[in-house]
């Protein structure tokens, strides 16, 4: 039996659809709308819940657990909390100041002292993500990988405790770095009229991120809002990544003469 912990995105979906033939599970819904209550193995349950989160996974014999998709900070002051949320709350809260994936990290510490063993979050669909490689029809060209390399070094001088996974850069300066809305509205605020097939998205994890969740993550819709933006191209780090709806993206790129790149 393996625990799915599932938070926003649309990954979590791509997981349950390999899991539910290949091994017997259930799922913890951290989602806001309960996306998975449909699912007669799921169980919505408050991130404060913790009592009640680890009462299910042992009841189950579940010694095994996958996290999945995006568990925003909540709002602490509303939490339904029950007497091990009480306990562990202040960890969560100490480490919700340093950003989103350090929720996840301080989670993943509370089950390892619960003897629950947290494994990687593409255990089961390894095919999502992407080695080394040129993907698209375009490749970059000496521009490019100008702006490439500036955005690369960019992100390793961020501080380990920090939000951003991206960065843009065009023309070799520094458009955008990703902040606490994440990728889609960093991508907003680049929108040019100006410029078209010019800059680079880069997405890489986090210094120090725990490889085993909250991985970079681009679909269709990033490639989309790369369009909007002007830019030519996304550049991943090799099989430190969750590329989603790859035949489309891919497709999309050469129609759209832009690049899809993995270091």
């Amino acid at each position: 039996m393996i625990g799915l912990i599932f938070g926003e995105t649309d990954f979590p979906k791509q997981i349950l659809k390999k899991v539910k033939s290949k091994k017997r599970y259930l799922i913890i819904d951290l989602t806001k709308r309960k996306t998975f209550k449909k699912d007669k193995n799921s169980y919505s349950v408050s991130l404060g819940q913790f009592g009640k989160i680890i009462k299910i996974l042992k009841e189950k014999k579940c010694k095994k657990v996958l996290f999945a998709g995006k568990v925003k900070k909540p709002g602490f002051s509303k939490l339904r909390l029950d007497l091990k949320g009480l306990y562990y709350i202040p960890r969560i809260i100490k480490s919700s100041k340093l950003g989103d994936a350090s929720i996840l990290k301080e989670i993943i510490n509370i089950f390892k002292k619960e003897r629950i063993t947290t494994i990687s979050s593409l255990f089961f669909n390894p095919e999502l993500t992407l080695k080394k490689g040129n993907y698209s029809k375009i490749k970059p060209n000496r521009e490019d990988k100008i702006d490439i390399h500036q955005a690369i070094k960019t992100l390793s001088r961020l501080r380990k405790y920090t939000f951003s996974q991206g960065t843009v850069v065009r023309n070799e300066k520094v458009i955008a770095i990703e902040g606490k809305g994440g990728t889609q509205k960093m991508l907003k605020r680049c929108k040019s009229k100006k410029f078209k097939n010019k800059g680079v998205l880069v997405k890489l994890p986090k210094k120090g991120q725990d490889l085993r969740i909250d991985l970079p993550t681009v679909g269709l819709r990033t490639l989309k809002q790369c369009k909007l933006a002007g830019l030519k191209g996304i550049v991943l780090k090799n099989k430190q990544n969750v590329f989603l709806e790859k035949n489309k993206c891919i497709s999309f790129a050469n129609k759209n003469k832009m690049f899809i790149k993995v270091k």
